[in-house]
Order: C-alpha cells, then sequence, then structure tokens
C-alpha cells in the first residue's frame, strides 16, 4: 500500500512521540528530553531519552533510535504500512482504501478469512476444555501442574472426540468447507467424509509476533497416535518461520531467549517466571527461524531434551544459530528429560543455576565428539584433535578463532601452540581459504576500506543532526553527492533541503523511507555512536579527518569513473581537490 509523504507526515505529527512511548515505556522528564529503561535491552539504569522537540528517541545503551514509527516497528514488531495504519487509527486519520490488485486483494482477503477462522477455532476450543466434556483434559493439565492463569494465556484448549463438531460450528458461522480446508481445520476421505483434523486433544493455539492465531498444536489424550499433530502449512501459518511462545517472549525484553523443543517445555518455563521462552513448532530450528530470532536477541540458550535425539538437536542448532551471527549456549537436563520436568522437580531457582552454568554451544560439541574416540590412548586423543583443529577453521574472525584455541587448549590439557600449528596445518591441507590464515587480499583490503568510508559517512551524518551549527561549516566542503550509498545519499539531499528551507526535521526525513530494512537503516544514521574523545580539540580533530576521508573517496570514485574526454569534469575534480587542503587547514570549534 502506497501512502504520500504529506499523509505519512500527517499521521506522524498528530501522534506525539512522548505521548506514544508513554504507552510502552515509563518516562521521567529530564531537562529537555525523557528517559526511561529502554525497552530493546534488559537495563537497570535509564538510558533510554525521548525528545519531544526533535520527535525522535534514542538509547543511549544499545544504540536503538528511530522516530514514532521506528518505535512500533520495533516494538510491535510492525511493517512500516502497519505502524501507519496504528498511529493513523489513533489519531483519528483516516486513511485511504488500499487499492490493490485483483490477485492481491483475493490473496489478503484470503489472509483475513483464515485467521478469523483460526481466531473462532481457538475460542471454540477453550469453551470446550471448560464444557463437561473437557474434564480429562482439564485433569490432564492440572497433573501437568498448569495453573488456570497459564491455561488463559496461552488459550489452551480441547477438541471433542466428536469427529466434525469444529467442522458443524464453522459451517453454522457460515465459512465454506473450502475455506476450512484452507485453515488446516479439516480432512476429508472416502471412508469417513470431511472431518475435523483435531479431536480428543488438548488444543495449543500457535500464534504470531502479533498474538494472531496462526494454526495449532494438539497432544493427543490417551495412546492414540500421532502424540503431538500441528497444522499444516497454509496461507498463513509457516511453521519454519514462526516459533511458539515469541509473541510473549518478546516482551520480555530479556538479553536471550530459552529454546526449547515443545509446548509444555515453554508454558512451563513462563509459569515459573521464564518469560523468554520459545519452541520451534515439530521442526528442527531452521535457518529462518535464526533470522525471526535475531530480530529480538543476540543470544539463545538450548534447552533441549537430555536424549540422543535433543543432543543431536542442540549440535544442529548450534550451527545454524552461529551462520546466523547468534551465540548459542546449552543448558543440560541432567538427571531430567526436558525443562518440564526439571522444573516441577528441582523448581525454578535450580533452574537459574543452570543457566548461570550452561556450556558454550562449540564447547559443547567437542565434548560430545571426543565421546566418539578413546581419549585414552595416543591415537585416538590425535584423532580428537584433528577433528577439533578441522572445526576451528570455521572461525574466520581470527580473534575469536584463537580465543576458541586458547579455551579448547586449556579443557583438553594440549599446547596451544601445538593447537594452532594444527589447526594451521589442517587449512591448508583442506584447502580451505580462511581469510585470517592467509594473506589478506586486495579484494578484501578494498572491502575493510569501503566498510570505514560508509562508517565515516554515517558518522558525519549524525555529526550534521547532532549539531546543527557545523551545518554551515561542512556544507562547503560536503555536497549530498558525496555520500556514495545511495540510501545515505538520500538521506543527505532531504537533510541539506531541510537546511534550506529553515526547517531542519530528521523525524520527518524517515518517513521517505517506507520499507522495513531501508527505514531501520535510515534512522540508524542519525544515531551512529561516535568514539568518545576527551577534549575540544580532539573532536574537532575527528571531525576534520571524518570530513577528508569522505571528500577524498568521493573525489577518487569520480576519478575513476570520469569519461577521458570529460575536460570540464577533469577541471572541476581539481578544484575539489583543493578542497583537501582546505579541510586540513581548517579551525573548527566545537563547543
Amino acid at each position: 500500500m502506497y501512502y504520500s509523504e504529506e499523509l505519512i507526515e500527517e499521521v506522524r505529527m498528530k501522534n506525539d512521540i512522548v505521548d506514544v512511548i508513554s504507552g510502552y515505556v515509563r518516562l521521567q522528564k529530564k531537562g529537555s528530553s525523557y528517559f526511561g529503561l529502554c525497552p530493546f535491552h534488559n537495563e537497570k539504569s535509564p538510558s533510554f531519552s525521548v525528545s519531544r522537540g526533535k520527535q525522535m528517541y534514542y538509547c543511549f545503551g544499545c544504540g536503538a533510535g528511530g522516530n514514532v514509527f521506528t518505535f512500533l516497528m520495533e516494538y510491535e514488531n510492525f511493517s512500516f504500512v502497519e505502524a501507519v495504519k496504528f498511529l493513523a487509527d489513533r489519531a483519528g486519520v483516516e486513511l485511504p482504501e488500499a487499492e490493490y490488485s485483483k490477485e492481491a486483494k483475493e490473496k489478503a482477503d484470503l489472509r483475513s478469512t483464515l485467521l478469523e477462522i483460526n481466531k473462532i477455532a481457538a475460542q471454540y476450543f477453550y469453551v470446550q476444555l471448560k464444557s463437561e466434556q473437557g474434564k480429562a483434559a482439564c485433569t490432564y493439565l492440572k497433573k501437568r501442574k498448569l495453573s488456570d492463569d497459564m491455561v488463559k494465556a496461552f488459550g489452551i484448549g480441547y477438541s471433542n472426540k466428536y469427529s466434525n463438531d469444529l467442522f458443524r460450528y464453522l459451517r453454522n458461522k457460515g465459512y465454506s468447507e473450502e475455506l476450512i480446508r484452507q485453515a488446516g481445520l479439516i480432512n476429508t476421505d472416502e471412508k469417513n467424509g470431511v472431518y475435523d483434523k483435531f479431536w480428543n486433544r488438548v488444543m495449543f493455539p500457535i500464534m504470531d509476533v502479533n498474538s494472531r492465531v496462526i494454526g495449532f498444536g494438539g497432544r493427543v489424550m490417551g495412546d492414540g497416535k500421532p502424540k503431538y499433530l500441528n497444522s499444516p502449512e497454509t496461507a498463513v501459518f509457516d511453521k519454519s518461520r514462526n516459533l511458539y511462545g515469541l509473541n510473549r517472549a518478546r516482551t520480555s525484553r530479556k538479553s536471550c531467549f530459552l529454546l526449547c523443543e515443545g509446548y509444555m517445555d515453554v508454558i512451563a518455563l513462563h509459569q515459573a517466571g521464564f518469560t523468554n521462552a520459545v519452541a520451534s513448532l515439530g521442526t528442527a530450528l531452521t535457518a529462518g527461524h535464526a533470522l525471526l530470532i535475531k530480530r529480538y536477541v543476540q543470544e539463545v540458550y538450548l534447552t533441549y531434551d537430555s536424549d540422543e535425539a535433543g543432543t543431536k538437536a542442540a549440535l544442529r542448532a548450534v550451527l545454524i544459530l552461529k551462520e546466523a551471527g547468534i551465540a548459542a549456549k546449552v543448558i543440560r537436563m541432567e538427571p531430567y528429560k526436558d525443562p518440564d520436568e526439571f522444573i516441577k522437580n528441582l523448581g525454578a531457582k535450580e533452574f537459574e543455576k543452570r543457566i548461570e552454568n550452561a556450556r558454550n554451544g562449540f564447547l559443547f560439541s567437542l565434548e560430545i565428539l571426543s565421546k566418539d574416540y578413546d581419549m585414552d590412548s595416543p591415537e585416538g586423543k590425535t584423532a580428537f584433535f584433528r577433528e577439533a583443529s578441522r572445526r576451528l577453521t570455521a572461525f574466520e574472525d581470527e580473534l575469536e578463532r584463537n580465543n576458541y584455541i586458547e579455551a579448547v587448549a586449556r579443557q583438553y590439557k594440549v599446547s596451544e601452540e601445538s593447537l594452532k600449528k594444527l589447526v594451521v596445518k589442517t587449512a591448508i591441507g583442506d584447502g580451505m581459504a580462511k581469510p585470517a590464515l592467509r594473506p589478506k587480499t586486495a579484494g578484501a583490503k578494498e572491502k575493510t576500506k569501503e566498510d570505514g568510508i560508509l562508517v565515516s559517512q554515517k558518522v558525519l551524518l549524525t555529526w550534521i543532526i547532532e549539531d546543527e551549527e557545523l551545518f554551515s561549516i561542512i556544507q562547503k566542503y560536503i555536497s549530498p553527492r558525496d555520500f556514495t550509498k545511495e540510501l545515505y545519499k538520500t538521506v543527505a539531499e532531504l537533510l541539506y533541503s531541510q537546511y534550506a528551507s529553515g526547517e531542519v526535521n530528521p523525524a520527518k526525513i524517515l518517513n521517505h523511507f517506507t520499507a522495513e530494512e531501508e527505514h531501520r537503516e535510515a534512522a540508524s544514521l542519525f544515531h551512529t555512536k561516535i568514539k568518545e574523545l576527551s577534549t575540544r580539540e580532539e573532536r574537532e580533530q575527528a571531525l576534520k579527518e571524518t570530513m577528508f576521508r569522505v571528500k577524498a573517496n568521493s573525489i577518487d570514485g569520480r576519478i575513476k569513473n570520469l569519461d577521458p574526454a570529460d575536460f570540464a569534469g577533469l577541471q572541476k575534480l581539481m578544484e575539489e581537490k583543493h578542497m583537501l587542503d582546505d579541510i586540513n587547514n581548517l579551525h573548527i570549534s566545537i563547543e
């Protein structure tokens, strides 16, 4: 859906950022800004700042920042359009009806209808649990020591023994057989005709991050098979891209997730106060799950079953999480099978101790690996170290790899130097081109240089926003075209235009970027962490150096792409080169 920038700005202006964020965070006024505990990371001292004047927020602890749309996108996991709609409704701003293609409208209508059906089905199952027919299921949940509050919080229900009850109920609500089938709630065969997919099961509604029911998991009462049954993939349910309990865990604001295998593990942990527990949905952890997790935390504690299958699943998960850039630790449940059993027998305090003593994911994988070798024999131990070395080569960052080499050497009582040599030898022997094991190529150097330039450009944009007085100096030497990344250039153009009109409003600039990733990246440009410098002279010198790098890189890039016949362009660039000397000799006063 497309909304004009004028309409988006109207919505933003009618939703004061302090008022909106106050609905989520307790804020106290200090000077011209408001401060509170950051909702995006765990902290004890308030470092989360909200400016009514700028209509922006910024956390000095984790670096989160942006305007009122950014906040809702981060906190509620809204898309940009969803954030606009939410705030428009809040402010009473009427948005135009969406104009979709016939195909897009049909798809959107289907998703909406399936969500309606799932919601009604969840309500139906909950009522069934509280009825006479659900007594056995209630008894089962009480035996599992689930409180009524937890049952209600997770919407747990019951599908009774009559195999077409839900189907008839939904048909009476006016939904067609085909729609109910597309919701994944019925099956059809020649013998039985149409019948409910779930019957005689305790029902666990599966919700997306916005607490909309997208599917179900059902635990059979008695000895029926399968023990657990999940909804099939539908237009609203993709089990590889959703996590059970995420809608509640994301609001815990804890720095990590506890990743479990089953529904009951998640619920038991939440009941015990571990409200950051989630689980994959009847499938092994996928790259899609990892990317979803990374939106909220950078660290995961694996609480998989302590049996062989659980151990194998943990090892797979460690690799997937590492690939996504997420640190993984492993919590062992012995002598119990899973978190649910552990909590029931030893309680929350003991589980907290297990969290504190969790094993590093990589070191855990080596611990399991060592069981395949005779560590009491020289041959077995040597073979183990060869395989361990092979795994150590997977760490491309030299510092990280050396830290792990040190940890492995210490744990298995081997010379660190010997292990390091074996790692290098293994890498060369396997033909693995790991950056830190071979001299860096020209390409690698170029990438490092490029990354450094982009950081300089981000810092410069932040400087311009933070200190309006500096703009009059910077604009003499730096123009929007000196920002080489297209998004940075667009932000600079909008910012320079605002300065020219006399109305500097970074919150308004963010309205220009409606794609989620672009919006988040643009927001980060106004809150780039600038290296702490102790003296005014140091800050002034840092600004000069930043301006010099940005300008020099811009000139070099344009020279490389200059048409040899373009003498006027060459002359212009030569004139701009003189600016580099001017920047070096520039006196900048930063108060």
